[in-house]
């Protein structure tokens, strides 16, 4: 057996360890107090058991929404031990379901994630995943590549996506040219959430290739738009929705605030290509109003879910496309979005599907955006194509059956970083050029460095980040 497979046994797929135990202690009421001296205990708490599969449950194959909120920090929510931002819906939601803490996304900027859930591979494979993030119109998701809605559409599903797209732009790039049937939403990584412009001051709302002139605040406008989706007569199929909201991305503007809206069109008209950046706005309280926002509005569609009667037979997935920003409370990982630090790249991530999952529980095991690609491909009936295999891996055996998840590494690469998990131990490199080896079972921070003292394990986990990182499209220039 080898080290790896050893150190998996060993884990079992863990309790909850450290600081984790602690922040999920706090999510679940106990005084910060009592959250550290939960720190190290099995159980999350005792509202949350470890997740066990619920065998032998049989249900058709289900409906897939899977929800996207934009630059969300791992413990932005108070699922996650928030101890100021409020989210009662997402953490009902957590209790319905599973909820993860040891969840990543493929890549710690927006478009590559984008690109490794729409695909189930990492950005690397593909030229328009290169961009960190998509930036302009020279890059963008090649519509003859399978995609989670194409292969889903080929199944027999219904297709749509809501909100932000940054996979690319028109003409050339667009959900609806890559499996989806239905688009509603923005094309670019970020927008001014009332007049819809762009960095460059373009307008971006778009109904299919079309503009679609609604000047309110458009997390109020997708909410709608969702929630009239899935609370549709698909006609006896099952359907597919992603649902990639902005919120809580720059520019820091909530519902009602005109006045600052305002200054920034004035700034992009003017020329600012930097106003959407606002980084001469924004406070803490700003950010707290805004993830409130983006869980009123979650809970809206899941309402409206209910109401269709549907939620039973739903699969629900919850993440976000990279870690938190600088108002973000990411206590206590290090790093932040842009980063291959645990802060950049870890987040909050929930499944609920009442036909198959009990709820109240809670998973250790790593996982990240690629694995729900094969995952959602699976449990609909769906195959990969074999011209394009995945790097992810089916969670389906584990959630549905009880078998352990396969023996993987997690790979990431950005321009200047990169970073590798194995069981407990994490490869990082950062753009300072040392390697560097952590444990994060006792070191959630990333701050006791192990790689004098595990040469040999430092070494293994470097050559097998390199042939993987061989084996894909090196960056230009």
């Amino acid at each position: 057996m080898s080290s790896y497979e050893n150190e998996l046994s060993r884990r079992a797929f863990g309790g909850a360890v450290g600081v984790t135990a602690a922040a999920a202690a706090v999510a679940l009421g106990a005084a910060p107090a009592q959250a550290a001296e939960g720190a190290g205990a099995q159980a999350a708490g005792p509202q949350e058991r470890e997740f066990r599969a619920a065998r032998g449950r049989r249900g058709r194959r289900p409906n897939i929404l899977f929800i996207l909120g934009d630059d969300l920090g791992w413990a932005d929510l108070s699922a996650y031990g928030s101890p100021h931002i409020k989210t009662p819906n997402l953490d009902r939601l957590a209790r319905q379901g599973v909820r993860f803490t040891d969840a990543y996304s493929g890549s710690a900027t927006c478009s590559p994630t984008r690109f490794s859930l729409y695909t189930g591979r990492y950005p690397g494979r593909t030229k328009g995943g290169l961009a960190e993030p998509i930036a302009d119109k020279s890059a963008g998701l090649d519509p003859t590549h399978p995609t989670l809605a194409s292969l889903l559409k080929g199944a027999g599903y219904a297709t749509a996506l809501i909100g932000k797209w940054h996979a690319g732009y028109l003409p050339d790039h667009s959900p609806t040219r890559s499996g989806w049937d239905e688009f509603f939403g923005n094309f670019g990584g970020a927008l001014e959430y009332y007049s819809k412009l762009g960095p460059g001051g373009e307008y971006d709302l778009y109904e299919g290739d079309a503009e679609y002139k609604d000047l309110r605040y458009y997390t109020r406008i997708i909410t709608e738009r969702a929630s009239e989706y899935v609370s549709r007569d698909h006609h006896g199929k099952p359907w597919l929705l992603n649902l990639n909201f902005t919120t809580p991305h720059w520019p820091w503007i909530a519902d009602g605030d005109t006045a600052e809206s305002a200054e920034i069109v004035r700034r992009i008209k003017a020329g600012d290509g930097r106003a959407l950046w606002h980084q001469d706005g924004g406070s803490v309280e700003k950010y707290k109003q805004m993830v409130e926002d983006l869980d009123r509005s979650v809970g809206e569609v899941l309402k409206a879910l209910k109401r269709s009667g549907q939620e039973d037979d739903t699969l629900v997935v919850f993440s976000s496309d990279n870690g938190g920003e600088r108002f973000s409370y990411n206590w206590p990982l290090s790093g932040n979005k842009a980063s291959l630090q645990e802060g950049g790249i870890r987040v909050p991530n929930i499944a609920r599907w009442p036909a198959r999952l009990d709820g109240g529980q809670v998973s250790h095991v790593p996982v990240f955006s690629p694995d729900w690609t094969a995952t959602l491909l699976e449990v609909a009936g769906a195959r990969p194509d074999r011209a394009y295999p995945l790097d992810g891996v089916s969670l389906a055996g584990y959630l549905l059956r009880g078998e352990e998840v396969a023996a993987r590494d997690l790979f990431w690469r950005v321009r200047g970083e990169r970073a590798l998990r194995r069981g407990d131990w994490k490869y990082y490199r950062g753009k300072a050029g040392r390697d560097q080896l952590f444990n994060l079972a006792g070191d959630i921070r990333e701050q006791a460095d192990k790689a004098a003292v595990e040469p040999a394990r430092l070494a293994e986990l470097r050559a097998a980040w390199e042939k993987v990182d061989a084996g894909l499209l090196p960056y230009p220039g």
